[in-house]
């Protein structure tokens, strides 16, 4: 799933090529992925002629700024978006074609047809869900250490379920926070309750500084991850700990360790993380 430096670099690249487009007609060929409005027909006809402004993005959401409306998509497990000319050959899993006045597409293509969109009027877009239920971005002035501090106190969950948890940071995922704990040095295992002040300092650091820098590189490429240009991201040259099972931990030595928690696996260097 793309995680916030994913979304976020793919969003900075549609913007150099959708901005200011207007649409002409949308198509859609799997109606399940529409959820508001909930009539397929007029989430065509209200994007009909709307010209799109800018993107923003919340957490893992790309935030579509249109005229009147805020067009509010999750790529999920394989979603993607691309730009063509209206005469390209449209490929196999594509759901949504939004048809520009000039003559090109931006498509959605998804294998697993997880993804959802959410049409809103402007400025209602962060007053409903999805958006109302998500917890401050990471790069968000929200996001103080003392906002951090007090939910994670009031859990009782590890800290790795916690960080995973959109309600109380927006954007991570399993990547993020298997790198951003061993960084911290915190096993995914203890108690969000009883992390010190200290150790959620270090957690709160070490996951703005790792998603920083992965936005720089332009995400990980994890399987079919990709950007809007078919770009793939580089971050997975930095990675300590994710995917390196039986590999040599790059501060200690040690083999890494994946073991599932909360069903998720999860890597780790037992000898660096033992708080």
């Amino acid at each position: 799933m793309p995680e916030l430096p994913e979304v976020e670099t793919i969003k900075n690249t549609l913007k150099q090529f959708v901005l200011n487009k207007t649409i002409e007609k949308v198509d859609v060929f799997w109606p399940n992925i529409v959820k508001v409005p909930d009539d397929v027909e007029q989430f065509k006809h209200i994007l009909r002629g709307q010209t799109i402004r800018d993107i923003k993005r919340k957490g893992k959401f790309l935030l579509f700024q249109l005229d009147d409306f805020v067009l509010v998509s999750h790529l999920r497990m394989e979603g993607k978006y691309s730009v063509h000319q209206s005469s390209e050959p449209v490929k196999k899993h594509t759901h949504v074609i939004f048809a520009f006045t000039n003559g090109e597409e931006l498509r959605y293509n998804d294998v697993r047809k997880f993804g959802t969109m959410h049409v809103f009027k402007k400025g209602e877009e962060r007053k409903e869900k999805p958006l109302i239920q998500l917890g401050p971005d990471p790069f968000d002035k929200d996001f103080t250490f003392s906002y951090f501090y007090e939910k994670l106190k009031k859990t009782d969950r590890v800290i790795k379920s916690a960080l995973l948890d959109q309600t109380i940071v927006a954007g991570l995922g399993n990547i993020y926070v298997d790198e951003t704990l061993f960084k911290a040095g915190v096993h995914p295992l203890k108690k969000a309750s009883k992390l010190t002040k200290k150790e959620v300092q270090a957690i709160q650091r070490e996951a703005i500084a790792t998603l920083a820098k992965a936005v720089e590189q332009g995400g990980t490429t994890i399987r079919s991850y990709v950007n809007g240009q078919g770009d793939m991201g580089m971050f997975q040259q930095e990675l300590f700990v994710y995917g390196q099972e039986n590999q040599a931990c790059k501060n200690c030595g040690k083999p890494i360790v994946k073991m599932k928690i909360g069903g998720r696996g999860t890597h780790l260097c037992v000898s660096c993380q033992k708080s």
